[in-house]
């Protein structure tokens, strides 16, 4: 009896409590003046800056940076749709990666009197340690996946063993352009400050982490 080939594809999902968070804050400010503009972005990144510094020495910040300064103009328009003066922007931006998640909201608490601040956004992240055993243990699953269907393909064909091929991500077995990399991570972040000036609200969602692989088997 002639073998048959088998093509299966192979999906595992996990989902994990972040363990790092990533918040991005700028110093920004506008005004008629270039020079005042500029003078009182680099007035409000001070503060951030030290404190950084300070949270990054107690351990609380893992890594941090303020690489990135814009300064740009423009001249709005009014309702009436007549252009109003040249109008100067400035903002210093910074990136803080927290492994102590009440510092944080405890540092980010401080922001929300400051008008020169801006809080922008969240990341959860996981540590890299943490990151690489999670891919390894996905990806494993993903393959068990695909062997587990092979077999059930070759069962119900009155075959009783399947011998590996091929195993690849998603879109390498075929004729198409491969699709990204397998693991994906999925990450999601809520912050919100209510009205009554209570603070932020930080609410981590899980990570996840999926893998899909391509395999094909010879039944026997």
């Amino acid at each position: 009896m002639a073998d048959i080939l088998i093509s299966v594809r192979g999906e595992a999902e996990r989902r994990v409590a972040p363990e790092l968070a990533a918040i991005h804050v700028s110093a920004a400010t506008d005004g008629a003046e270039r020079a005042d503009v500029v003078s009182r972005a680099t007035a409000a990144a001070a503060p951030l800056r030290e404190r950084l510094e300070q949270l990054s020495g107690s351990g609380a910040v893992t890594t941090w940076s303020s690489g990135s300064v814009s300064i740009w103009s423009d001249r709005p328009w009014n309702a009436d749709g007549r252009q109003l003066a040249l109008v100067h922007h400035a903002a210093i931006e910074f990136t803080a990666v927290f492994s102590d998640i009440p510092a944080l909201s405890e540092w980010a608490d401080t922001l929300v009197g400051d008008e020169a601040v801006r809080v922008s956004h969240v990341e959860w992240l996981l540590a890299s340690e943490t990151r690489a055993a999670v891919e390894r243990e996905v990806a494993a699953a993903a393959v068990d996946v695909a062997v587990t269907r092979a077999t059930a393909y070759a069962a119900a064909l009155g075959r009783t063993s399947v011998e590996p091929i091929e195993v690849a991500d998603v879109g390498l077995l075929g004729s198409g352009d491969p699709q990204p990399p397998r693991p994906s991570f999925a990450r999601a972040a809520m912050m919100s400050a209510d009205s009554g000036g209570a603070g932020f609200d930080l609410r981590p969602a899980d990570i996840v982490v999926t893998a899909a692989v391509e395999g094909r088997f010879v039944a026997r």
